[in-house]
């Protein structure tokens, strides 16, 4: 089974940019954050057309995400992180594929930092790692995945000089993401990747994109089980370099399932 992820800025705006790679990657399940609309406006029946049913969490013109299933449709789960009923922002939404729990995340950017964006960052974070918790105890195989808006390590960023003082790089989100992976969840784009940098991002300013500026922000996080049916993980860098493209690119991992 392959299982993407990808920020794609704005879905309406770069639909056709999505559908051709959809045609090309044929992921069986996709992970899309900021998908920048309401649902009422989500390509859903151009999405079905080229193969794939969908779960929409939108938000207008900010934040948003959804679940591309092919072959198939996921079960809805859930449609917000627990543990803060009064956060309306759309930031995560969760389905069963085939005997997985997929959950699809777009976690806040946190900034300017300090500040309250960055407070609301690490609450979210918070919420997170104590629903992965209880995910992991249950024995349920689950995935976590998308836009972290975490540079786990240095490794991951092309220099840290112009970014030490961003909210992606700060030793709180670091430690938090440290403390999921405390937890038993497996990294797999690092597993199959140990010394690559593999970015998923590369800023629209100062020329990132041709320069391979890039950072890696995107994940996805494996309970134990699939952790070892991992077989593949990778980086669709080339969409990037499309036009009207997205500031991210898609990330993919395979498993036998």
């Amino acid at each position: 089974m392959k299982v993407a992820t990808f920020n794609i800025n704005g879905i309406n705006r770069r639909l056709e940019l999505l559908l051709a790679w959809l045609r090309k990657a044929k992921p069986d399940v996709v992970c899309l954050q900021e998908i920048k609309c309401y649902d009422s406006l989500f390509p859903a029946r151009a999405l079905a057309d080229a193969g794939y049913t969908s779960l929409c969490r939108g938000q207008g013109p900010h934040h948003g995400v959804a679940l591309l299933f092919r072959d198939g449709s996921g079960i809805e789960t859930r449609r917000d992180l627990p543990g803060d009923a009064s956060d309306r922002e759309a930031r995560y939404v969760e389905a069963a594929f085939r005997g997985i729990l997929i959950g699809c995340i777009y976690l806040p950017n946190g900034n300017p930092q300090p500040g309250p964006k960055f407070e609301y960052k690490m609450r979210w974070f918070e919420r997170l790692s104590a629903y992965a918790a209880e995910i992991k105890a249950a024995g349920i195989p689950a995935l976590l995945v998308g836009d972290y808006n975490v540079v786990p390590t240095d490794a991951d960023i092309y220099a840290m000089r112009s970014w030490r003082t961003n909210a992606l790089v700060q030793p709180e989100p670091r430690e938090a993401y440290a403390r999921l992976l405390g937890q038993g969840w497996t990294d797999a784009i690092r597993t199959m990747h140990p010394d690559a940098p593999m970015y998923t991002f590369w800023d629209y300013m100062r020329g990132a994109w041709g320069r391979d500026a890039g950072m890696r922000l995107d994940h996805f996080l494996l309970s134990p089980d699939l952790a070892a049916r991992l077989t593949d993980a990778n980086v669709d860098a080339s969409v990037r370099g499309a036009e009207n493209a997205s500031d991210h690119a898609p990330a993919w991992i395979e498993l036998d399932v």
